[in-house]
């Protein structure tokens, strides 16, 4: 199985050492991040530094000013890496040690984005706007993610790309200081908490046959049986329908998916319009088309026919890996069983061998492994190991 790894370019830019180690793990491919949300990154073997904190969503590469000009909607520039191109010059000590470079892009996660331009958000039933979750729906959020796909895609010596956040995002987000786990939301709760209801979507949900009024009324109304209750289990399409009744929820569900596959099909074309010929487009998804967040719920067979394969989370047990790969067995197309590496993030680098060896058998044909810059020294040389038995 042809095995991969994510990292930053800031763990390779003045790092002379970073790329034989990564050579080293016996990895073919690197999925560099050249579109990223903010985050506070570990870098426990760089000789300059220990801590990267990028302080909001950014392309790690210098943005073209001639598509951007004059839009509101555009991708900020990153400050935190002292180099004009750090996606670049990654990409290129990579590339010059014989590993295939894929780029990592991530769009619909943005709270600097929001912040700015809280129009763009996803607004809840109740009118709270989700600064982190660009609704998908909006013609001027579309073109820009559509755009920010293309670019940021297709850097120059790079082979292929894996989009994540290609889709809805909602309530579910890893945020400082979070304080939402008071009330147990299940799956359909989730859902339910994720409906957008700007101007858009409640135009969109109106011409599914659910009048906005009527549906955010139901929504807080079945939302207020979880706040007493303490919680809620339902969990599924079967689950949704209980919670919110299944007229609205068939409703919310065209409207959702519409929008999804159009968005996700627009992104997909856009890179490959961008792209040389032969450019592998993966989406890092959930085989459950209505879940939101890194990983986009997808249909399995539209995404087969629109993107080159998907990128599937697969930490965790037999059952997690058995739901997310079943979907898609048998389908054709990339099939990326994803691992966490990273003991302290809740990785399990002990066990991939046996891992991926599940993983196969469920006709995954090859392997992402999260995060080599993140990652501890036992945990790289435990991932070693592994893929030096795995051949």
């Amino acid at each position: 199985m042809k095995a991969g790894v994510f990292l930053y370019p800031w763990d390779v830019v003045g790092d002379p050492d970073a790329v034989g180690r990564i050579a080293d793990l016996g990895v073919r491919q690197v999925t560099l991040a050249s579109a990223y949300h903010s985050t506070r990154a570990l870098t426990p073997r760089h000789p300059a530094h220990r801590i990267v904190t990028a302080g909001h969503a950014a392309v790690l590469y210098p943005p073209d000013p001639d598509r951007w000009a004059g839009r509101a909607l555009a991708p900020y520039r990153q400050s935190w890496t002292a180099c004009d191109d750090p996606y670049g010059e990654a990409a290129e000590a990579l590339a010059a040690a014989g590993l295939e470079v894929h780029s990592w892009v991530v769009l619909a996660h943005s709270s600097r984005l929001g912040a700015e331009h809280p129009d763009t958000s996803v607004v809840n039933a109740y009118g709270d706007r989700y600064p982190w979750a660009p609704c998908i729906a909006r013609p001027d959020v579309r073109a820009y993610l559509v755009d920010l796909a293309a670019e940021a895609a297709a850097r120059p010596g790079t082979r292929g790309t894996e989009l994540e956040s290609c889709g809805w995002y909602g309530f579910a987000h890893l945020h400082a200081h979070d304080k939402v786990a008071g009330v147990g939301l299940g799956d359909a709760a989730q859902y339910l908490m994720s409906l957008c209801f700007c101007a858009v979507c409640r135009e969109g949900c109106g011409e599914e046959g659910a009048d906005p009024e009527a549906l955010s009324t139901a929504v807080r109304r079945a939302l207020e049986q979880v706040w007493s209750g303490g919680g809620s289990p339902e969990s599924g399409r079967d689950g949704i329908a209980e919670l919110l009744g299944p007229t609205y929820a068939d409703a919310t569900l065209r409207w959702r998916g519409r929008v999804a596959r159009t968005v996700q099909e627009a992104a997909v074309a856009a890179v490959r319009a961008a792209a040389p010929p032969g450019f592998q487009v993966l989406l890092h998804a959930d085989p459950v088309p209505y879940r939101t967040g890194a990983n986009v719920g997808v249909e399995p067979d539209h995404i087969l026919a629109v993107a080159d394969g998907v990128v599937l989370p697969c930490t965790g047990s037999d059952a997690v890996r058995e739901a997310v790969l079943g979907p898609f067995a048998g389908r054709g197309g990339v099939r990326a069983a994803n691992f966490g590496v990273v003991t302290g993030m809740g990785g399990s680098p002990r066990t991939l061998e046996r891992d991926a060896a599940h993983a196969a058998s469920l006709d995954a044909d090859q392997l992402r492994l999260y995060h080599a810059g993140l990652a501890s020294g036992p945990d790289l040389e435990a991932v070693a190991a592994a893929l030096s038995r795995l051949g």
